[in-house]
């Protein structure tokens, strides 16, 4: 398990360098950099490069639920830091394997990023916005099981 953790905390550092950069350079080669210098005992790094590619692929998505579930913060005006550990448990409670990630899992990877590298604040509001989004997963859920 600590081998996810430190693999969310590279993909962590990778977007917050792509989005501190305006998006302008690869996210993949940041990805590959960041393994190498943070990542180098690591045995398995595949975790990182698909997590990466996931988040990448589904940005549009991710910040569109971000805009929804934390409406009195525009994208751009949330923290650096707290906007990318958003991407990364958003893309874990929303598209991967329930069964590999649990949604109380990924929620709680999400604080500890935001407990280690962040303060306080971007420990709550993470914890809030992703509560949110299981919440409204879950009654999505209920819905379809009434139908």
């Amino acid at each position: 398990m600590a081998t996810r953790h430190i693999s969310r905390s590279i993909v962590m550092q990778s977007l917050y360098e792509w989005d501190f950069g305006k998006m302008k350079e690869d996210l993949m080669s940041i990805a590959h950099k960041n393994t190498e210098e943070f990542g180098s005992g690591l045995e398995e790094t595949d975790f990182i490069f698909e997590l990466t590619e996931g988040i990448l692929k589904n940005k549009e998505v991710i910040d569109s639920v971000i805009e929804k579930t934390a409406p009195d913060w525009p994208i751009e005006q949330i923290n650096l830091l707290d906007r990318n550990i958003l991407r990364i448990g958003i893309y874990e409670l929303l598209f991967e394997d329930k069964d590999a990630v649990p949604p109380k899992v990924a929620i709680n990877e999400s604080i500890e990023l935001a407990k280690n590298f962040g303060g306080e604040s971007s420990r709550k509001f993470v914890n809030g916005v992703l509560g949110t989004v299981f919440n409204v997963m879950e009654e999505d859920k209920s819905k379809k099981s009434e139908s």
